[in-house]
């Protein structure tokens, strides 16, 4: 049979995860995984070095496809950054949660913490620089140094938001994943009343959610 000649980064994409989900675990070689998918192994390296970095791709993918839904809406581009925020995490949950199978697998596949985190570098990359330009209005500092490492650490500090919510989510056994829903909203609107420096209702709120959900998960 011939070898198929078309073949796209898309392709090798959903080839590869139709195999882990079938499999529940990565192919063994590529030159294994190119001919179970009838396709010469070089096209492979047209797009990715190994299948780490295919993993990668993957999830900024997941970002990629959520921001472009966001770009189309009209009413996300009057949205200011807590909403705006807010329409990213609802966004990105929902295509997280049309991939779930494959989300688990791939990242409760390894015990070492540190693999997970470099399977999604490639998300952080493109998370951290959404944040950059959601212009999130902070204090003024008045100095260059301090600014960049406040600026810094927003980006750091919603990067593990982010990462504790996709935790949460992997643990939610609620009905449509409700529970996620509301610890986006509540922790979504205790960091935003974190940089305003505004009252501490919101994040007590956040608080009595998270021990409640503790207790219930224990």
């Amino acid at each position: 049979m011939a070898k198929k000649k078309n073949i796209k980064e898309s392709d090798l994409i959903s080839f590869y995860m139709d195999y882990v989900l079938t499999h529940n675990h990565k192919p063994k070689t590529i030159y294994a995984f190119a001919k179970d998918n009838n396709f010469e192994e070089q096209k492979f390296y047209e797009f990715f070095s190994s299948f780490e970095t295919l993993e990668q791709s993957i999830f900024k993918i997941f970002f990629d496809n959520t921001f472009a839904i966001l770009e189309k809406s009209e009413d996300y581009h009057s949205f200011d950054a807590r909403h705006k925020l807010l329409s990213f995490y609802f966004t990105f949950f929902e295509i997280l949660t049309a991939n779930r199978s494959y989300v688990v697998q791939a990242l409760s596949r390894d015990k070492n913490k540190l693999k997970s985190l470099k399977t999604l570098s490639h998300l952080k990359q493109r998370f951290s620089h959404y944040i950059e330009n959601l212009n999130i209005q902070t204090i003024d500092l008045k100095q260059e140094k301090l600014e960049n490492l406040k600026n810094k650490a927003l980006k750091e500090s919603a990067w593990i938001q982010l990462l504790v919510t996709m935790k949460f989510w992997l643990d939610d056994t609620s009905t449509s994943f409700e529970k996620t829903d509301v610890f986006i909203e509540k922790s979504v609107q205790a960091s935003f009343d974190i940089i305003d420096t505004t009252p501490l209702k919101s994040i007590i709120d956040f608080g009595k959610f998270l021990y409640k959900e503790k207790i219930n998960m224990n």
